[in-house]
């Protein structure tokens, strides 16, 4: 009886498991943009802050650059423009099927062309985002914080780093969490591009079911979950803070 359900009234198991093998997808790509986004934005924030004209200005002209350009436009660029400057072979291996392999167990499969223009494009964006967040945490400090680091004998770069930088992170976290559900619902564009996230395993299981409402439903579910749980955890964050500053 619960499998005609699914069948007639729902959906089949196997677009369920579509839906779930996307929804993993946008949660494993989401998790990589994070991390890389947030380590390349404490670099340019550093960097823009650093009083060094040459990279203050490099860092503000990406920033400008890709905060006012459309994500989506910065996705086919990465997808459809790069690849026509790459000589053929790299972008014929780039598109080939490699693996790293034990006898006949595999251990590590190269990512497709796909997922990595859509990481590199979420990653590019996010960062200007992300960088400026954490840079008016780095302006939260005050600047006496630095200099006392200076007079215990700390480098510039030993105070940033072991000093500011964990204060400014802190301030940031806010904004820096409302970034993180951006990012996680800014790779539901990557579906432009072929990317298998959860939005194109959606339209895919629409496509061959025609049941729009209760597909687009669990995706929204999923979603919902998704964002849930970073909420969840930007409120626990949020108290650890609180109490380590009473």
């Amino acid at each position: 009886m619960i499998s005609t359900f699914l069948a007639d009234g729902f959906l089949a198991p196997k677009y369920l498991g579509w839906l779930l093998d996307g929804w993993l997808m946008t949660l494993w790509a989401s998790l990589l943009v994070v991390l890389a986004s947030t380590l390349l934005g404490m670099a340019f924030a550093a960097a823009r802050e650093s009083g060094r004209a040459p990279l203050a200005h490099a860092a503000g002209v990406y920033v400008a650059l890709f905060r006012n350009t459309p994500l989506l436009v910065q996705l086919f660029f990465w997808y459809f423009g790069v690849p026509a400057l790459l000589p053929e072979g790299v972008l014929a291996w780039l598109n080939g099927t490699h693996a790293l392999a034990v006898g006949s167990t595999e251990l590590l499969r190269w990512p497709s062309f796909e997922f990595l223009s859509a990481i590199v494009g979420l990653v590019a964006y996010s960062t200007a985002y992300v960088g400026e967040d954490i840079r008016s945490g780095l302006r939260g400090v005050p600047a006496s914080q630095r200099i006392a680091a200076t007079a215990l004998g700390f480098t510039p770069l030993q105070a940033l780093r072991y000093v500011v930088l964990p204060q400014a992170l802190r301030i940031a976290m806010p904004p820096l969490l409302g970034q993180y559900m951006n990012i996680l619902k800014n790779t539901s564009l990557g579906m432009a591009i072929g990317l298998m996230e959860l939005s194109y395993r959606a339209r895919q299981a629409e496509a061959e079911t025609w049941k729009t409402f209760q597909v687009y439903g669990v995706a929204t579910l999923l979603y919902i979950v998704a964002i849930a749980a970073l909420e969840v955890l930007a409120h626990g964050l949020q108290r650890r803070n609180a109490r380590r500053s009473r």
